[in-house]
């Protein structure tokens, strides 16, 4: 998409003003500002690092129980173990939401060998994965099942948990992607209950199509929740390492629209120049405004 002076102008009013209030400024709906902030912070993505959104949907374990409460169940009351049902994926600056679901007998058999390879193969291709709750759920279900297909691991790639970054930075009162999305005006996920689950497992075609729908909301919805959170990202993966220019880039973002800021850094050995991103983000230089060789220090022991 072409960013526009409109768009340009839209975002611009955001760092200050409501939704809302920008809408009713401009005589826009609501969607259309959103729509407008995000190709502005989606401008250039497709330059550099490929970075991937995805989330998986996981069918639950049969097993026997004696009761509803039970402490530990042991591997002889398994009667059938977790299978990935669908997943869903989009790169950065494309609007294309990929994603490879179970066929009705597929799932009646928990087969999903075709589902879990079309995964592999799209991990291979980037360089950056996002997701809610990657570290502990998404990326750790993947590579159970790639070991189990016999798959070796994939291209080696940086991880950004919007889960994590989310209890890092912030006290929100649940920190589900549900919640967050919710606070920070994006929406929500489509309603669903355990059936929808259960349906999937006996074969229904539609609860399979159902769940693929809700898991493509899922990734427009993480990435709302990432272009948000960018900004308070420290960790963040520099996206300038993936750009064939020497000029000045944000590491969040990659982006040159750096405004210097009256501020520095100080560490313990150099103050640094500070810059602010158009995406939000603090940066600075790598090199010390004061030469190193005039610092003291004080003794550590």
């Amino acid at each position: 998409m072409i960013v526009t002076d409109k768009m340009r102008q839209v975002s611009e009013l955001l760092a200050r003003l409501g939704l809302d209030e920008v809408a009713e400024e401009l005589g826009l709906t609501e969607a259309t500002v959103g729509r407008y902030d995000r190709a502005v912070r989606r401008e250039g993505a497709s330059e550099g690092a490929k970075v991937l959104f995805f989330d998986i949907e996981t069918a639950p374990m049969e097993v026997y129980t004696w009761h509803l409460y039970p402490k530990m169940i042991h591997i002889g009351q398994i009667i059938k173990d977790w299978n990935i049902i669908c997943w869903r994926a989009k790169w950065l600056g494309d609007d294309t939401i990929l994603g490879s679901s179970q066929t009705p007998s597929e799932a009646i058999e928990r087969d999903d060998e075709r589902v879990v390879r079309d995964l592999y193969a799209l991990l291979n291709e980037a360089d950056i994965v996002i997701a809610h709750n990657l570290v502990d759920f998404d990326k750790k279900k993947a590579n159970t099942k790639f070991l189990q297909y016999n798959l070796p691991p994939s291209a080696p790639y940086q991880v950004i948990d919007t889960l994590r970054e989310a209890r890092k930075n912030f006290k929100f009162s649940s920190n589900k992607l549900d919640y967050l999305c919710q606070e920070l005006g994006f929406g929500n996920k489509i309603n669903t209950g355990f059936d929808l689950w259960k349906k999937c497992l006996a074969g229904d075609s539609e609860a399979l199509n159902d769940m693929y729908v809700y898991c493509g909301r899922d990734i427009e919805m993480l990435e709302e929740l990432y272009l948000k959170l960018r900004p308070f990202i420290k960790s963040h993966p520099n996206m300038a390492l993936y750009l064939d220019d020497r000029e000045g880039k944000c590491s969040n973002c990659g982006s040159s629209d750096l405004t210097p800021m009256s501020r520095p850094y100080y560490t313990q050995t150099g103050v640094f120049q500070t810059y602010r991103c158009g995406c939000g983000a603090v940066i600075r230089d790598r090199k010390s405004l004061k030469r190193e060789e005039f610092l003291m220090r004080g003794i550590a022991r």
